[in-house]
């Protein structure tokens, strides 16, 4: 089995790949130190386990679960954390693994032995505050030079084109798979429904115009194009806007 290993600390990327190295007969493709370099890592290397690490700057191991939700055939993943043994409760009901640093031998071998890939409805329970997802903190998409993150505070909209959402952002654009209802409730509040196949993020929100053919429409700060509202939505964008 192929085997990445997960972790801010370096003594502790250390420890856990020279145990599998001396204990076990799989091998260590590699060790990333962040969420991002997981996420990079795993669409470059494809694991088979990912030994990932909870708490984490930046984007945390949770947050790295959730953005294997898309992928085709993810890597299982045993999570590695200093959290105390009642606080993992919760999550044990899910075919991913726990293990208490400091990893003892036995239990590095136990969890490799009984490891069980969880599927996408267990992957989407893994990360959550007081029953709701929690928000990523990036959007992750696939592209030709591989998996590209997005921060979100650098997300201008979202936007539904058939089966796929077009991201538009600082750089550019991206296309993602998913609903935009799944985003409205993932970055609620700092995102607004203006139109059936819109979300717009209200920190760019600058101001409510009319186009040329007198319908209403909102212009984003750094946007060239003004954003269509629909009647339904239109009450909506005033009251948001008053109060900012």
């Amino acid at each position: 089995m192929k085997i990445l290993i997960v972790d801010d600390e370096s003594l502790a990327r250390e420890r856990l790949a020279r145990l599998i190295s001396t204990e076990t007969s799989h091998q260590v493709l590699g060790e990333a130190q962040n969420g991002k370099e997981a996420l990079e890592m795993i669409d470059k290397l494809h694991p088979d386990l990912v030994l990932l690490d909870i708490r984490m700057p930046g984007i945390d191991g949770l947050e790295v679960a959730r953005h294997l939700v898309d992928m085709e055939d993810p890597p299982a993943v045993i999570f590695t954390t200093a959290y105390d043994e009642y606080a993992l409760e919760a999550f044990k009901v899910n075919a991913a693994d726990y293990l208490l640093k400091p990893v003892s031998v036995e239990h590095l071998v136990a969890a490799l032995a009984k490891l069980l890939k969880p599927n996408k409805a267990q992957w989407r329970s893994l990360n959550q505050e007081e029953g709701k997802p929690k928000a990523r903190t990036h959007i992750s998409a696939r592209t030709r030079k591989g998996i590209l993150l997005v921060p979100l505070e650098e997300v201008y909209f979202f936007k539904a084109e058939h089966k796929y959402v077009t991201v538009r952002h600082h750089q550019g654009e991206v296309i993602i798979e998913g609903t935009l209802k799944e985003l409205e409730t993932e970055f609620a509040p700092k995102f607004l429904r203006i139109h059936r196949n819109c979300l717009v993020a209200i920190h760019y929100i600058q101001a409510l115009e009319k186009n040329y053919e007198a319908q209403p429409c909102l212009r984003l700060r750094g946007v060239d194009e003004m954003l269509e509202i629909s009647r339904r939505h239109l009450p909506k964008v005033r009251q948001v806007m008053n109060v900012r």
